[in-house]
Parts: C-alpha cells; sequence; structure tokens
C-alpha cells in the first residue's frame, strides 16, 4: 500500500492530512514519533495548539489537561514545566509512554529529524486573538522560526491568524470560516457566494479555507460548488474531518474528491488510501 499521503482523481490530487498526527486509527493523538514520520514523508500533518499558564503553546486540543493527558486542571493555568512532565492518554483513555509536547519541543524534533520539503504542518489554534498578548507572540515566534517555511496557522480568527504569521517570515496562512449559523444563514437566503466572499475578506492572505466537509457537500445539494467558488478566487479548500474510513466515510471521500477538494482532512488516512487510493 503506498504512504496514506494524497489520492489522485481526473488529474487533480488531493492530499489527505493526518488529523492531530494520526497515520491510522488506532494512534493515539500528538506522538511526536507519528507526526515526523509524517513530515518525513511529505504528508500534511494537523496539530492543535492551546495557550499555557506560560504563554507558551501546548500541542492539545481541549481547553483543559483531562481527557488527553495524565492530569487535570486548565492548560490556561499550567506551567510550561508541569506540561512536560506529563505523558498523553491512548484512545480508550490508558496513559502512554509519550509525552505531551510544547511547540518549542515539536519544532526541535522536527528540526532535528529532518523533514521532506513538501511536508505540511498545520498549526490550529483553538482560541481567539485576546489571548495572544506580547509574550505569547515572543514564544510563537522563537518556536517555529526554524521551521517555518514547512508550517501552516490556522484559526476561526482571522485576526489571531494574522497575528501569528505576523511574526514569524514565511509562514503561511490559513483561515477557518465554518460557522454553522453563517453558513445556514447564507444555505437559507441563496447567498452562498457572499459566504465565500466574506471569508476571502476576513482573511485575504490565507492559503487554504478549512471547511466542514458537511458546508462542501450541502453546497453542491443546494447547487452551488463552494470549492470552485473558493479556487475562482485563489484559494485551496481543505475539507474536514472524515472521521472513519467506513462505507459511510469513504461515500463521503468519493464525492469530496469529485468536487476537487485540494485536501481531506482524516482521522484514519491509511484506512482511506485502502478503501479509495
Amino acid at each position: 500500500m503506498a504512504d496514506p499521503i494524497f489520492i489522485e482523481r481526473n488529474g487533480h490530487r488531493t492530499w489527505l492530512k493526518w488529523h492531530r498526527g494520526r497515520r491510522r486509527a488506532s494512534d493515539p493523538v500528538f506522538t511526536g514519533q507519528r507526526i515526523v514520520e509524517g513530515m518525513r514523508l511529505g504528508a500534511s500533518i494537523e496539530v492543535d495548539l492551546v495557550v499555557t499558564g506560560d504563554k507558551g503553546f501546548a500541542v492539545l486540543h481541549d481547553m483543559t489537561l483531562d481527557r488527553e493527558t495524565t492530569d487535570r486542571g486548565p492548560v490556561a493555568q499550567t506551567a510550561d514545566a508541569h506540561i512536560r512532565t506529563l505523558n498523553l492518554r491512548d484512545n480508550d483513555g490508558a496513559p502512554i509512554d509519550e509525552p505531551v509536547m510544547l511547540l518549542d519541543d515539536l519544532c526541535a524534533l522536527m528540526a532535528t529529524a529532518g523533514v521532506h520539503p513538501e511536508a505540511l504542518l498545520q498549526l490550529d489554534y483553538k482560541e481567539d486573538e485576546h489571548v495572544l498578548d506580547a509574550r505569547a507572540l515572543e514564544n510563537f515566534a522563537r518556536a517555529t522560526a526554524t521551521i517555518a517555511g514547512n508550517c501552516i496557522v490556522s484559526s476561526g480568527s482571522a485576526k489571531a491568524v494574522d497575528m501569528l504569521t505576523g511574526v514569524v517570515p514565511g509562514m503561511r496562512a490559513g483561515f477557518d470560516p465554518s460557522d454553522e449559523d453563517v453558513f445556514k444563514a447564507a444555505l437559507a437566503s441563496g447567498t452562498l457566494q457572499g459566504f465565500v466572499d466574506d471569508a476571502v475578506a476576513a482573511s485575504p492572505k490565507s492559503d487554504l479555507i478549512y471547511l466542514d466537509w458537511r458546508i462542501v457537500t450541502t453546497s453542491d445539494d443546494a447547487g452551488f460548488d463552494i470549492v470552485a467558488a473558493f479556487h475562482a478566487l485563489g484559494k485551496r479548500v481543505d475539507a474536514w474531518t472524515i472521521n472513519r474510513a467506513d462505507t459511510e466515510g469513504l461515500a463521503n471521500v468519493e464525492r469530496l474528491l469529485g468536487l476537487k477538494v485540494d485536501q481531506i482532512t482524516s482521522d484514519d488516512p491509511e484506512g482511506i488510501v485502502g478503501m479509495a487510493g
């Protein structure tokens, strides 16, 4: 089986993004070993970032430590040094022999291991711009400086994306406008092109637009090709997240491939390639 990096259909290449650093469904999230493996292969990898008590960035999805780590409490009230003493949990909640990483740790690991020139690490910032003070921005810039060319920052806050990319030369930008209420209002009023235009206007420097995959397919059901609309404005589209490589998941993947999305986020890229590749 080919490495789960992309699928080509009818002359169009769609990248498969390893959601939370997972190559396959059984993988625990955010392990350094799997992330480095993917970056060496030239894969697209996503990790989440949450601000710590020291204004560093923990490679975690949740605002609390409870579900993903061997401790409890708010990440925002936890010191960097303490976070580094914690371990991750597997998909069943059992502790594993993999440390919780800060962004500094992950970037240092990548710089030491080396990465493929086409590899792309998505740093998905989970909070808003109000948490980003001067100290946080300084920490972000220091951590990512050596690998910025292989990184893209994303967020649902266009302002946060501007702030983070603004302190790191060469850092690419991505924006997620997948607000359910905003999309449903545009769908109901027949103004889906306006939804596209507003997203691009909010984050004009963004290379990638991240959309809930259901926005893509629901727009198509309504007779509007939202992928083509973003392509017409010079933006690529990532559709997130296909959780399982099962019959339903494969049907959704095939539909997204037909609509020529540029990237599909999945918790099981290997399973998808096995079924669809």
